[in-house]
């Protein structure tokens, strides 16, 4: 798949960079549903799926996973079955957001903690072949060496157009940056904001770049993993006024809708770079990496209103 790369020069302007050195590239619309990053790494990961005659995958994420949602669609597509260990702090769980995609796509759901939910996932799929199905199990946010082969391939894009861009982008399970690494051959070409969705990524990222460099037979990338963390002291998903201003100033320069989990805290991390002048003076390209689901939930409810006419 090759997404679209737009310039935006009135989002540019608008945070303090130059006319023609801000870029989107359009992840947002690589199918599956609601489209984002996850239907690259899917790719694969599908693929050997159906390589292994699976006929039912089992993935993983929180209770508004963007991957989930994703994978359920890949799996209909290809017509396999989808069971989701989902994880949650509290009891309800609202017909809402992903939720509502995932029940259309009737996925099979295991509700478990956040802590257990790698354990849970090995152990679903070890029923399930128990009771005589052929499981294949993805992991949180589809994140392993074959998986970060889709952004590698996204990284040749850009490089096609801007081979001196520099490219941001939320970093969650870290798959996509780590693919982006790969494919710019270099840590410091890619400014991944840390969007505190899980721990420990000093220690698993910096292995799925160089199996997925190793497999691929690419050289290992310039430098060392070395996120943006500025926002990582805040709890994931949780709402705060810099996302909800960069998801308005994107959506008026750009007609372009954010997240507010992922892009949205991604956008207001390179908005901070930006106004204190601390990017390089390179082409910016910031990718899109969907999860528009998620703004239809209570919990941001609060951000929106209808101004008075005037």
């Amino acid at each position: 798949m090759n997404t679209p790369l737009t310039r935006v020069d009135r989002l540019a302007t608008a945070i303090g960079l130059k006319r023609g050195q801000l870029w989107v590239k359009r992840d947002d619309l690589t199918g599956l549903t609601a489209g984002g990053n996850k239907a690259r790494k899917l790719e694969y990961l599908v693929a050997e799926a159906l390589e292994q005659r699976a006929d039912v995958l089992v993935t993983t994420g929180a209770a508004q996973s963007n991957h989930v949602r994703a994978t359920a669609a890949a799996a209909r597509t290809v017509g396999l079955d989808c069971v989701a260990v989902l994880s949650t702090l509290g009891a309800q769980h609202e017909p809402e957001g992903n939720l509502v995609l995932d029940d259309l796509f009737d996925v099979s759901v295991v509700w478990t903690g956040p802590a257990e939910r790698e354990q849970t996932l090995a152990e679903t799929a070890a029923a399930l072949a128990g009771a005589g199905r052929s499981p294949y199990a993805i992991p949180l946010g589809g994140t392993n060496a074959l998986g970060a082969r889709g952004y590698v391939h996204a990284a040749e894009e850009v490089a096609a157009v801007l081979p001196d861009a520099v490219v941001a982008c939320a970093v969650g399970t870290g798959g996509t940056a780590a693919g982006l690494i790969v494919g710019l051959g270099d840590h410091d070409r890619v400014l991944g904001i840390d969007v505190a969705a899980v721990p420990g990524l000093d220690e698993r990222i910096p292995d799925v770049i160089a199996g997925c460099a190793a497999a691929m037979e690419l050289p290992a990338p310039r430098g060392d993993w070395h996120p943006d963390t500025r926002y990582s002291h805040i709890p994931y998903g949780q709402p705060f006024d810099a996302v909800a201003d960069a998801i308005r100033i994107t959506a008026k320069t750009t007609g372009l809708v954010l997240d507010p989990v992922y892009t949205g805290r991604a956008m207001a991390g390179l908005i901070e770079r930006a106004r204190a002048g601390e990017l390089p003076d390179a082409p910016i390209v910031f990718l899109h990496s969907g999860g528009l689901p998620a703004l239809f939930t209570a919990r941001y409810r609060d951000w929106f209103s209808l101004p008075a006419a005037l």
